[in-house]
């Protein structure tokens, strides 16, 4: 599928050494889900943290002591047409996951992002049918960006 136009800028903040992959990688996987999603004119900020990071924006920002995947946020003003988006990504926890599942540092923090815009996009998992829809269109798109198939796996 062609992409959309749009005006579609990302900034990267690597606040930790686990990212080996040059995050330009992941330049036309965001624009494809913005341009596909209803996001065409947006700005998006994406920090690569550690676990220590992690845990402390999770605290910091929704009270719980944990570390997590990926946190995403609408930073938007509504008077404003351009969106404005900003995610955590736990690059740590990526090299875990990425080699316990066989696939790519880089396939698993495509599906991170992935996962998070998808949240800016008004999707939800929080019951198994819409985990499922979710994770499908993750797939999806993580596929038709040469990552393949990461959440659901290999055909």
């Amino acid at each position: 599928m062609p992409l959309r136009k749009t005006n579609i800028s990302v900034e990267f903040d690597q606040a930790c050494k686990e990212t080996d992959v040059d995050p330009a990688v992941f330049e036309r996987l965001i624009t494809d889900i913005c341009a596909n999603e209803g996001a065409k004119d947006a700005s998006i900020s994406i920090r690569f943290v550690d676990d220590k990071g992690m845990i402390e924006a999770h605290r910091r920002y929704l009270g719980q002591s944990t570390t997590t995947d990926v946190m995403s946020f609408d930073l938007s003003d509504e008077f404003e047409g351009r969106r404005s988006f900003a995610l955590i990504v736990n690059a740590q926890l990526a090299k875990r996951q990425a080699a316990r599942r066989g696939h790519s540092l880089q396939a698993e923090l495509a599906l991170y992002i992935a996962h998070g815009l998808l949240h800016m996009a008004g999707y939800d998992d929080a019951d198994a049918r819409q985990a499922e829809q979710m994770h499908r269109l993750e797939d999806l798109y993580l596929e038709r960006n040469q990552f393949g198939r990461v959440y659901f796996g290999p055909k």
